[in-house]
């Protein structure tokens, strides 16, 4: 969902211009693994009244070498109803000098999504210096004014990796008599130091070393600690809510942001009538959805209140396209006209699960689908898609809760969890041997729920666009005379097959009478290392189980000189089996890894560093084969 984060630029840090910037100053903790160091960071809010807002920023941080520069660039969003002023921008030196200086004028502004976006009022103000000489500081200034005090931000130290925190600061000045309500969420990774009243709030970061990412790592935002703010009472756009609990916030959702665009006209009740649904309600459902589907596209559009509120449904159905809240709340009226209730759903889309607090009403999220409770079962739907599968919701969206907005409140409601077994690869290849060592192959392939994800962007490529898919996923063999048949997306099941055959070149040595080959052709491998110094927990991000069942045909005249033992690992993490079977000239490899999502302690990551590092031992494993 565009623009659910609009504000997240109140964050950015600050600076005060007469303190000592020099590098040489920044102690030599901070300067491990650091592209940027910031510092001196500090952010003030004052809430004047429940519709008025201003924030001071003050910010300057170092860039200690080329890595650094992507994350360099000032950026300010703004919209229509936030006013920024006072904008200073000055370069420093490595001795803290100042070098350059620029103001608002010397800012590009640009919408702040793709050219691809309609009806957008989102712009940022950006400005990319190009430095001569690292390491470099950038200092910076500037202040908002907003209607808007809905969107208060969570501090945190920082949110990407190679960053280190001299000094960041936030003073929240509460003016409005509105309550505001904070958590703190605690962390081994740094801590916030706390002063104040009810009123005048401080927090303060302080010496915060740099974090490197690290393979197999959960999002900084599961990590790291954070303090929530959020008033009891708000306006969005001329919108005033309570956002007390759950349920005032929901019912203020459900009356000013849906209700008004949720019109079932003369026009939509016709679409409905017109697919003459029958059956469970299931069925009516998927009827629906696929006639959606086929009729509307994904376009970035951003109008309503403040973005958060969707295009009106009869727009959607004339022109045929619209953002996820557009396309969800499109959804939910034709099912509104069929009879059947269902529950526009706000959601965090991210690989790493991301889920909202119970016990802190806050606004948040990034995206939106829809929920629909049936005699049997819920029915979760992803309306941005033409090409996904009905009551499938992708990996990014699953083992997390939603907010459920209905018309008395809001339901915090968990999504679906697969497991490893519903998350399939399936393999099945017959491999001929050639005695020039080449291989031909024919394989079958089969993907199920997160691994249809992976694998969704094969549908609707091109034949030559679908072998060189497959010919960069395999670029470890030298491939030829490569034919891809038969994709299928399976809408119904969330099942993604196709076929293929091809010929591969040098796969094969001979020495003297022996030939011997890898037993896993279509899998590459690589090795985790162990030894790394770990710093951040183990994230197993989704759950899974790889079945490759290989045919190999010898060539004429060999035999094997020994089959290999099978194989069977056992850890907390998964399983994993290998077995072989001989049968007159053929050779049957069966090989299956199965792995469980999860989160474990920094310390668990050497023991599933070696049992990845077995399970890859024995995928490269070679059969000898000798000529008789």
């Amino acid at each position: 969902m565009n623009n659910l984060l609009k504000l997240s630029f109140l964050v950015i840090p600050t600076v005060y211009f007469s303190q000592n910037f020099a590098v040489s100053s920044i102690p030599e903790e901070l300067k491990n693994k650091a592209n940027i160091v910031v510092r001196n960071d500090v952010s003030t809010y004052v809430i004047n009244s429940i519709d008025n807002m201003e924030i001071d920023h003050q910010n300057v941080f170092t860039v200690m070498n080329k890595a650094g520069d992507d994350d360099a660039t000032v950026v300010i969003p703004y919209d229509k109803s936030t006013k920024v002023s006072d904008i200073k921008v000055q370069i420093l030196d490595a001795d803290g000098k100042v070098i350059k200086k620029y103001s608002k004028s010397d800012f590009t502004d640009v919408s702040s999504v793709s050219a691809g976006a309609l009806y957008q009022d989102d712009r940022i103000l950006y400005l990319h210096y190009i430095p001569v000489n690292y390491p470099y500081s950038i200092s910076y200034s500037f202040h908002v004014k907003t209607p808007n005090t809905i969107f208060l931000p969570d501090f945190y130290p920082f949110l990407e990796y190679n960053k280190s925190i001299e000094n960041s600061k936030l003073n929240i000045i509460n003016k409005s008599g509105i309550k505001l309500r904070t958590k703190n969420v605690e962390s081994v990774f740094a801590k916030v130091l706390a002063s104040g009243d009810d009123n005048n709030l401080v927090y303060t970061y302080q010496n915060v070393p740099a974090i490197e990412k690290e393979n197999y790592s959960p999002s900084l935002k599961m990590i790291l600690p954070k303090v929530q703010f959020s008033l009891e009472k708000f306006n969005l756009e001329g919108k005033q809510g309570d956002m007390a609990n759950w349920t005032t916030f929901g019912t203020w959702m459900y009356n000013n942001l849906l209700t008004p665009v949720s019109v079932v006209t003369p026009e939509i009740k016709a679409e409905v009538a017109a697919l003459n649904l029958t059956g469970t309600t299931s069925e009516k459902v998927k009827k629906i959805f696929q006639y959606m589907q086929n009729k509307t596209r994904y376009v970035n559009v951003s109008i309503g209140i403040g973005g958060w509120q969707p295009m009106i449904p009869d727009d959607v159905r004339r022109k045929g396209y619209g953002d996820c809240k557009g396309l969800t709340n499109y959804m939910k009226t034709l099912l509104d006209a069929a009879g059947i209730k269902s529950y526009y759903s706000v959601i965090w889309s991210d690989e790493t699960p991301l889920s909202f607090d119970p016990d802190f009403p806050k606004m948040g999220g990034n995206h939106v689908i829809l929920m629909i409770p049936t005699e049997k079962e819920t029915i979760w739907l992803e309306n941005t898609s033409q090409q996904i599968a009905f009551n499938h919701l992708s990996y990014s969206t699953t083992d997390r809760n939603v907010l459920a907005v209905k018309e008395n409140g809001i339901d915090i409601i968990k999504t679906p969890v697969y497991k490893p077994e519903e998350s399939q690869e399936i393999i099945k290849t017959k491999v001929i041997l050639n005695e020039d060592n080449s291989i031909d192959l024919s394989s079958d392939f089969y993907y199920s729920n997160a691994q249809y994800d992976f694998n969704m962007p094969l549908v609707g490529l091109s034949k030559e666009d679908a072998k060189e898919a497959l010919k960069g996923r395999y670029d470890h063999l030298k491939i030829s005379n490569l034919e891809v048949n038969n994709i299928n997306n399976d809408k119904d099941k969330a099942q993604l097959t196709y076929d293929a055959k091809f010929k591969v070149n040098d796969y094969s040595k001979k020495l003297g009478n022996d030939m011997f080959f890898r037993v896993l052709p279509l899998l590459e491998t690589s090795n985790i290392n162990s030894n790394e110094e770990r710093m951040l927990p183990l994230s197993l991000s989704f759950s899974y189980q790889d079945i490759y069942e290989t045919e190999f045909v010898l060539p004429s005249g060999y035999k094997v000189a020994e089959k290999p033992m099978p194989i069977v690992l056992s850890s907390e993490f998964g399983n994993y089996n290998l077995d072989f079977k001989v049968d007159g000239n053929k050779i049957f490899v069966n090989r299956k890894i199965t792995i469980s999502k999860g989160n474990f302690p920094k310390e668990k990551f050497k023991a599933y560093a070696d049992f990845r590092k077995k399970t890859a031992n024995f995928d490269n494993m070679k059969i000898l084969i000798s000529k008789q």
